[in-house]
């Protein structure tokens, strides 16, 4: 039995829990905060057996889209008299740990 751990942009958040329900894989849904951008994220928790870790993996690839975003960088900060300009950065898709479950029950 293994533990997958999937951190998604919150707007792809609920495709990704229809497409896990629909496919019979239990999730917990919890609201995180990524330590880059400061923005909402969602984590997905769902303890699963071996055989179903890869199939959760590429359900929650698919609904999770990759997408571009202006970001202020403060430059000025570090080198006074130069304005901050935004940069284009990717954010979305998904990070997924997967862990191996020692002891798993449901009272």
């Amino acid at each position: 039995m293994k533990m997958v751990f999937a951190i998604v942009n919150n707007d792809d958040a609920p495709d990704v829990m229809k497409t896990l329900n629909k496919e019979h894989i239990p999730a917990t849904k919890l609201a995180s905060t990524g330590g880059f951008l400061m923005k909402g994220n969602t984590t997905f928790i769902s303890c699963v057996e071996d055989d179903l870790v890869e199939k959760t993996i590429s359900l929650i690839k698919e609904h999770s889209k990759k997408r571009t975003q202006l970001m202020p960088v403060d430059y000025a900060h570090y080198n006074p008299g130069i304005a901050p300009y935004p940069v284009e950065i990717t954010i979305g898709g998904a990070t997924i740990f997967v862990v191996d479950v020692e002891h798993f029950e449901k009272a």
